[in-house]
């Protein structure tokens, strides 16, 4: 009986859907405005986690991701864009650069984290979920993963992978229809 009690009164001081969160998910880091950002926020959403810079080959890419932000958020889909300088140098700006960049260039509205390490032995911790769940690191900017409304990682795409690609399109389809 105590430790029924204990654990409403636990529950009672948690923030709502604190006990829900999907270990992938559940890391709290900061936007790309300063502002902090607790993952948990997306649970029960199917979620697309994206490495991005400003000076790269595949830069143009956040038009199809703003473009499936836009078609597929009312049905529970966010991306989340995780600008980063490891590959090539080529996010070398300041947060404050980057999202003024991405908000002028490509009128990005899908929301942003701040700047972030993705790969190698100090990768955030969330990359270092993804990489573990999906067996896949990111190998170049704008490496996507999908990750369903259950927290669990679904599909891993490379970069020469477009956001509006058959194949991703297919993997988010099917993710929004899942419960």
């Amino acid at each position: 009986m105590h430790r029924i009690l204990a654990a409403a009164a636990l529950c009672a001081i948690l923030p709502a859907g604190a006990a829900t969160c999907p270990a992938l998910l559940d890391h709290r880091m900061s936007t790309i405005k300063g502002e902090p950002a607790d993952l948990c926020q997306y649970a029960g959403k199917v979620v697309m986690v994206v490495n991005t810079a400003s000076y790269c080959g595949y830069t143009g890419q956040y038009k199809g991701l703003e473009a499936l932000y836009q078609r597929f958020r009312d049905r529970g889909f966010v991306v989340l864009g995780v600008p980063s300088n490891d590959f090539g140098a080529q996010e070398p700006g300041s947060d404050a650069q980057v999202a003024d960049f991405c908000e002028r260039t490509y009128k990005v509205r899908f929301p942003m984290l701040a700047k972030t390490v993705v790969s190698g032995p100090t990768a955030a911790p969330l990359y270092k979920g993804l990489a573990s769940s999906t067996g896949e690191v990111p190998k170049w900017n704008f490496h996507k993963y999908l990750v369903g409304r259950d927290g669990k990682a679904l599909a891993s795409f490379p970069s020469a992978v477009a956001p509006e690609d058959a194949r991703v399109v297919g993997a988010l389809e099917k993710a929004l229809a899942s419960p």
